[in-house]
């Protein structure tokens, strides 16, 4: 299962500013966090790539990946419908095929050498051709952010799980009654990473999941389509980090400096700080 089209979702009403900010990448050099985001999803062997923007924002997104634009389409969502709505806006984009998604507003850092995140992935997702979420361990603390999934473990040395359910945003009494994951640590939880491979009929799912009358969620066709076909959880080499958190670019462009080439340098500066403090 080759996945040559990617769709990256950046049309969430009030927080199309996360992927505008600028950042210091690994060598030291002024980017967008979107164009971050692209060169991970190129890098992994990505052609196109399908940029989900609210009404009237293309402009300025295409702005900020000056130079990628070759290999970029904009899809825009007419009305804020939901994250499984912006979704559904890419099915003419994606014609028919397997793709992967990535959502705008996170930055990923792989911890694997020769891997970035979208990259392990895609390979897994070929090797195991199924439906696939890349997912990470998160304390129960965090998990009313994400989407939060249960089910078993299938291969401790490929990190790959077996998906029996999916709550999209739990508590923590509701993830420890429906979420528990057999080899966690207690109070983790496998949480969505914000990396996806998917196959087009995801489409028709995200249609029965729309009554027409609220915000139609990614989440609730994602549970059918694990209870009618195989959908595996694929544990990272590599974390997430969360743009519209609280601190959350700080916290992503520390771990981009810590990841980088300057990370000497950096921790330097770190200690210093630590000292004055």
């Amino acid at each position: 299962m080759k996945i040559r089209t990617a769709v990256l979702t950046a049309a969430k009403r009030g927080h199309t500013h996360l992927p505008l900010q600028t950042m210091i990448d690994r060598e030291g050099y002024p980017q967008t966090a979107l164009a971050l985001q692209l060169r991970e999803l190129i890098d992994a062997g990505i052609e196109r790539v399908g940029i989900v923007v609210a009404p009237g924002q293309a402009p300025i997104f295409r702005e900020a990946v000056s130079g990628l634009g070759a290999r970029i389409d904009f899809i825009e969502q007419p009305e804020a419908r939901g994250f499984g709505d912006a979704v559904r806006r890419a099915r003419d984009f994606v014609n028919g095929e397997a793709f992967l998604l990535a959502v705008g507003d996170h930055l990923f850092i792989s911890t694997n050498p020769d891997k970035n995140c979208a990259r392990q992935l895609l390979e897994r997702a070929a090797a195991s051709e199924t439906a696939m979420a890349a997912v990470q361990a998160t304390h129960e603390s965090e998990i009313g952010l994400y989407g939060t999934i249960g089910g078993v473990l299938e291969d401790r040395e490929r990190g790959l799980f077996r998906v029996r359910h999916m709550v999209e945003k739990p508590t923590p009494t509701q993830a420890e009654v429906e979420l528990l994951v057999p080899g966690l640590r207690s109070g983790h939880y496998l949480c969505f990473f914000g990396l996806h491979v998917l196959p087009a009929r995801i489409f028709d799912l995200l249609d029965a999941a729309d009554d027409g009358n609220g915000p139609v969620g990614l989440t609730p066709a994602l549970e059918r389509l694990a209870q009618e076909e195989t959908f595996h959880a694929f544990e990272i080499e590599g974390r997430r980090y969360n743009l519209e958190a609280r601190h959350g670019l700080l916290l992503a462009q520390l771990a981009l400096a810590l990841n980088s080439r300057h990370r000497e340098e950096i921790l330097e500066h770190l200690v210093r700080l630590l000292a004055k403090a």
